[in-house]
């Protein structure tokens, strides 16, 4: 019992050790590796080197798959060519199965020596996180000679050996086990390195070590469709075609099996080279024979999974919180704040409609508004929601800055959103139903700051996407003037009450509360300014270095 626990822990390590390596350099090389991707995809050819240039690196197809699936479901790239991607991807970590099935045991104690040092030291820098990668490339090795030593003391055992000698071939069985430990462990390459070592130490015989590697191959595919499942259909088809592809590939080579065993085996090296090299073999002939494929794949899937007819989505609108993209936290981030920014048109529809309903008493119009804040409520929790799914530790310095602008910047816009709504139940309940009306001056102060009001929306839109300093600067800039502005003409409306007039009188409280509730919105609209110009340094604690905040300060 004690060394089939042994056994287990070593298959547990070698699993977290492939998840900290595949998490590690999304992290790291993340956005780098995404840039590569979209710049090299100009055929086929150069998509399917890249994908494997890529997945080498990241040691995982799955991870790939959820990359160039994001690429599809934004339109950077065409679904023929983002399988072209994904053949070169199964080719890549074949690549590094081959790598890892040499005896490299002795680079385990410096991988992991090393990389808990730079963890310890530097642990929320890009530093601390290649020591996280080395950390886990050491505990993959470790869990190599683990998974040798244990099987070794296992099948010495008489008992053991007498269970072997009764397994016999059955290669549908094979691949169905291969494939399911394959999406259990999250992880093909830990499955094909874990047949090997077995295979090598007679744990099991070669041909069931081939068909668990056919299945293991089967099985990242199926992953990759499991992990997309709630994504928009876009990002489900790249999964889906890479998966018509291992079935094909796994239908063809299954029969090839015993040819492979009494033909190329002999000459092989050992087991274990005999199984990741018949893994390579496999993903390089998928390779060769589907890239002219991928075209008539591309169509195949695009019947089995066809994209929803524009407009049948909510809104007739795509929805950019990708939970594909969560595995890559920059382009997580990217997602979140384009979401952002369509929470902020919606705001911006009501702000304007505000207005209409004030000049026209648009009762219906009031009423369909005050739906909108529930859409906006609803971006606003499904936003933060999203955010709170990506790791803060995989963040950068500043991507975790931006994190927090974009909780910031969705926080305000959904205050505004119950600000307008309740705007909107005071002019039905003190304008419209009782038939009252503004005075000529007042309607034109009202429009005035609502005029101000929509170009410091836009103008914070701005800051928020570019992050410009100066167009924050002229933010705060623009608070300051808006609330000079609400001070004069309240004073100003105090004074059409001094002489009588009869529609300021009627509409006084709604006046007054109104240019309030703008100011507020302002306030809110502005201070999107602040962690932009606070991460340049151009705060002080009393706000703004500059003279125009001085002034506002004496004010």
């Amino acid at each position: 019992m004690k060394h089939l626990l042994n056994l287990l822990a070593a298959i547990a390590l070698l699993v977290w050790g492939t998840h900290l390596v595949r998490t590690g350099i999304l992290r790291v090389f993340g956005a780098s590796l995404r840039h590569v991707l979209s710049r090299s995809i100009s055929n086929r050819f150069n998509a399917t080197l890249s994908g494997v240039g890529v997945t080498a690196l990241v040691q995982s197809s799955t991870a790939t798959a959820l990359i160039v699936s994001s690429f599809v479901g934004q339109g950077l790239i065409t679904l023929p060519l983002a399988l072209a991607v994904m053949l070169g991807a199964d080719i890549g970590t074949s690549l590094m199965a081959v790598v890892f099935s040499f005896d490299l045991s002795w680079l385990s104690p410096l991988f992991i020596f090393a990389g808990v040092v730079l963890f310890i030291s530097r642990q929320s820098t890009n530093v601390g996180r290649i020591g996280r990668i080395l950390i886990g490339l050491g505990l993959m090795l470790l869990a190599l000679r683990l998974v040798t030593d244990s099987t070794g003391v296992l099948t010495s055992h008489p008992a053991v050996k007498a269970l072997l000698g009764t397994l016999s071939s059955d290669l549908l069985l094979e691949i169905t086990v291969g494939a399911v430990l394959a999406v259990v462990s999250y992880s093909s390459l830990a499955i094909v390195l874990l047949t090997a070592t077995l295979a090598a130490s007679n744990v099991i015989p070669l041909d069931v070590a081939l068909g668990l590697v056919l299945g293991a191959n089967l099985g990242s595919g199926l992953l990759a469709v499991l992990t997309t499942a709630k994504s928009a259909v876009e990002v489900r088809q790249v999964p889906l075609g890479n998966l018509v592809f291992k079935l094909l590939g796994v239908a063809m080579a299954a029969p090839l099996v015993g040819l492979w065993l009494r033909h190329v085996r002999p000459y092989l090296g050992d087991i274990a080279t005999t199984v990741v090299l018949f893994h390579l073999i496999f993903n390089l002939l998928v390779g060769l024979v589907f890239i002219g494929w991928t075209q008539v794949v591309a169509r195949w899937v695009e019947k089995l999974l066809p994209r929803p007819v524009k407009g049948a989505k909510a809104g007739g609108r795509p929805h950019h919180l990708d939970s594909s993209a969560l595995a890559t936290p920059s382009l997580a981030i990217s997602c979140a704040a384009r979401e952002a920014l369509h929470q902020a048109d919606v705001v911006e529809s009501m702000l304007l409609g505000m207005l209409e309903v004030i000049r026209k008493n648009d009762l219906k119009l009031a009423e369909d508004l005050r739906k909108m804040d529930d859409t906006v409520d609803e971006l606003y929790s499904a936003i933060k929601y999203y955010l709170t799914k990506i790791s803060r530790e995989a963040l950068g310095e500043e991507e975790s800055r931006r994190w927090t602008d974009i909780i910031s910047f969705t926080i305000n816009m959904e205050q505004i959103g119950d600000i307008v709504e309740r705007v909107l139940i005071d002019i039905e309940d003190k304008k419209i139903k009782p038939g009252r009306s503004f005075s000529e001056a007042g309607m034109a102060e009202i429009c005035e700051l609502h005029q101000r009001l929509i170009d410091n929306l836009r103008l914070s839109m701005s800051v928020f996407l570019n992050g410009s300093v100066r167009d924050a600067q002229k933010l705060l800039e623009e608070k300051a003037r808006f609330r000079d502005l609400e001070r004069a003409y309240a004073t100003t409306h105090l004074g059409r009450l001094s002489d009588r007039t009869m529609q300021s009188m009627e509409t006084s409280s709604l006046h007054i509360d109104l240019i309030s509730d703008l100011k507020r919105i302002n306030s809110h609209i502005c201070s999107i300014a602040y962690p932009i110009l606070d991460s340049a340094g151009a705060l002080a604690p009393n706000r703004l270095r500059q003279s125009v905040l001085l002034d506002d300060v004496s004010r």
